[in-house]
C-alpha cells in the first residue's frame, strides 16, 4: 500500500476529538511539533496529559489543539491508513514460503508478503528481521514494544542466508540480542524442513535460543506446509510419522531441561507433531498460557479442555434453576436445565473441519449424541483438493472444496463451519466464495462457529453456556 497523509476517518462519540471539533477528513500533522511517521509514534506520542496537536482542516485551515488530559487516554479518531504508513513488503525469498505456492488467479492481497515488524505488535505478525532498520530497532526499543514475534528458521547464520536467500538474514540475528538486552518480550517460531534445519540443526538453533530466556518467551516449532503448486521451487520433502517422533523427542527433551530453571517450557510443537505421530496431546499446562495458538500450538488441547468443562457444567445443571443463585451465573439463559435442553435438542446437523482436526471435532461430536440423544450430528473432514492433501488445517479450505465435498450428502437443517476458513471480518473463503453461496449451493443453512470448546457446545444446542 501506498504512503498516505494522516487523514482522520472515524471520529468516536464523546470523546476529546469530537469535543475539539475534529471532524472525518481532517489530516493530523504533529503532535508537540513532532512529525508522525506511523501508529508507533502516534501511540507514544498521545499518552501525556498535555499534548499540543497540530490539525489541518478540510479547507487548509491549521488548527493547533492543547489537550488537557487523563494518562493515556485516547484522543477518539481512527485513520484511513490503520498503520498511518505503507506497509513494507518482504525482501526475502524462502524456499518455504506458502505464498509461493499459491496457484495463480487469486484476489492480489493474497500474495502480499508482509515483513513488517509494526505488524508484529499489532497483529501478531511474525518477522524475519531482514526489513529493519537501525531506525526500526531503536525505535522499538525506545517505546519499549513488545512482544516481537521473530521467525527464526535456524539459528545457524550460514543457513539461515541459504533458507531466506537473503545474503543478511544470519547478520540480522544480531537484533535478537539487543531486543533481549533491553527487555523487549519476544516469541519466535521455527518453519521446519526435512533434511535441512532439523536433527542437529534443530538442536543447535533451540540451544542458541535458550540464550535469550526468559525475554524469549516461546518458540514454536511447525512442519512446513507443502501445497500442489511448487513446480519449479525448491524441492522440499514431506515429513513422516518417525520424523515426526524424533522432532517430539527433541522438543519434550528440551522442555525437561528447561522448565526447572526457568519456570517455561519453552519450546513447543505444533499440534500436527503429535497427529502426525499418533501421540497424544500434552496437558494444558505444558503450553505455558498458550502463548503461540495462531501457530497451532495448543489449539487442539484448549478446545478440548473448554469442550470438557462445558460437558461437565451441563451434566451438573441442576433439574431447577434459582436465577439468582451462583450456579446460574454460569448459564445466560438460566430458564435451562439439563432436562430442557436434552428434551429440545432434536436436530440434524452437519460439522465441516480440516482432516487434521477431524478425529477431535467428531470425539466431540459423539460425546454431544451420547448425552443428548436426539441430536443427529455429522462430522465431515474436508480434503484440500484446492492446495493440496497435505494441506490439512481448516484455515485453507475453499468454498469450493466445500461445496464440492458435501454435495448430495446428508446435511441436516444447518452445516457449521468454523470461523478460521473465513478471511478475518469478511464473509467469503480463500477462493472468493462467500458464505451465501456455500448456502445455496447446499441448500442448507450454514452457521459461523469460533474455535472455542464452548462456542462448539452453544453452536449445536443453541444454549448460551459460559
Amino acid at each position: 500500500m501506498g504512503k498516505t497523509a494522516h487523514v482522520i476517518n472515524a471520529v468516536k462519540k464523546a470523546s476529546i476529538a469530537e469535543e475539539l471539533g475534529i471532524e472525518v477528513g481532517d489530516e493530523l500533522l504533529k503532535i508537540n511539533d513532532n512529525k508522525i511517521e506511523d501508529i508507533f509514534d502516534y501511540q507514544f506520542l498521545i499518552q501525556d496529559e498535555y499534548i499540543e496537536v497540530l490539525i489541518r482542516k478540510a479547507d487548509g485551515e491549521e488548527w493547533l489543539l492543547e489537550i488537557d488530559k487523563e494518562y493515556d487516554e485516547e484522543l477518539g479518531v481512527e485513520f484511513e491508513n490503520g498503520l498511518m504508513d505503507e506497509y513494507r513488503s518482504c525482501r526475502n525469498k524462502c524456499i518455504f514460503c506458502f505464498i509461493d505456492q499459491m496457484p495463480k488467479g487469486m484476489r492480489e492481497t493474497l500474495y502480499f508478503k508482509d515483513d513488517d515488524s509494526r505488524l508484529s505488535f499489532l497483529q501478531g505478525n511474525y518477522v524475519t528481521l531482514t526489513n529493519m532498520s537501525d531506525n526500526d530497532i531503536e525505535r522499538i526499543i525506545r517505546y519499549h514494544l513488545s512482544p516481537i514475534n521473530i521467525s527464526f528458521h535456524t539459528m545457524n547464520p550460514e543457513l539461515r542466508c541459504k533458507m531466506l536467500n537473503n545474503r543478511f538474514a544470519g547478520e540480522a540475528l544480531k537484533c535478537v540480542r539487543k531486543f533481549h538486552d533491553a527487555g523487549i518480550t519476544m516469541n519466535g517460531q521455527i518453519v521446519l524442513c526435512k533434511g535441512i534445519n532439523d536433527g542437529e540443526e534443530l538442536e543447535r538453533s533451540i540451544s542458541d535460543l535458550t540464550a535469550y530466556l526468559p525475554h524469549l518467551e516461546s518458540v514454536s516449532v511447525v512442519p512446513v506446509g507443502l501445497s500442489r503448486y511448487r513446480e519449479g521451487l525448491f524441492p522440499l520433502e514431506p515429513f513422516e510419522k518417525e520424523d515426526a517422533r524424533r522432532v517430539l523427542e527433541c522438543i519434550h527433551r528440551w522442555q525437561q531441561k528447561i522448565y526447572p530453571e526457568y519456570g517455561l517450557h519453552f519450546v513447543h510443537a505444533s499440534d500436527e507433531w503429535y497427529i502426525m505421530a499418533g501421540e497424544e496431546l500434552p496437558e494444558s499446562e505444558r503450553y505455558d498460557g498458550y502463548l503461540q495458538l495462531e501457530n497451532g500450538v495448543g489449539m487442539l488441547r484448549l478446545e478440548l479442555d473448554e469442550f470438557n468443562d462445558a460437558i461437565e457444567k451441563l451434566q451438573n445443571m441442576k433439574k431447577t434453576y434459582d436465577k439468582d443463585s451462583v450456579e446460574s451465573k454460569d448459564i445466560i439463559r438460566a430458564e435451562y436445565n439439563i432436562e430442557v435442553i436434552r428434551e429440545n435438542a432434536d436436530e440434524e446437523l452437519s460439522i465441516v473441519t480440516g482432516t487434521l482436526a477431524y478425529p477431535y471435532i467428531l470425539h466431540m461430536a459423539e460425546t454431544i449424541m451420547r448425552l443428548f440423544p436426539k441430536m443427529n450430528i455429522h462430522v465431515y473432514a474436508i480434503v484440500n483438493e484446492f492446495f493440496g492433501e497435505r494441506i490439512t488445517v481448516s484455515g485453507l479450505l475453499t468454498g469450493q472444496d466445500i461445496i464440492r465435498q458435501l454435495k448430495g450428502r446428508e446435511l441436516g437443517e444447518r452445516i457449521l463451519l468454523p470461523q478460521n476458513v473465513l478471511r478475518s471480518g469478511e464473509d467469503y473463503f480463500l477462493d472468493d466464495i462467500t458464505v451465501s453461496e456455500v448456502e445455496r449451493a447446499l441448500q442448507v443453512k450454514a452457521d459461523i462457529v469460533k474455535s472455542s470448546g464452548y462456542d462448539f457446545i452453544n453452536a449445536i444446542l443453541n444454549i448460551e453456556l459460559k
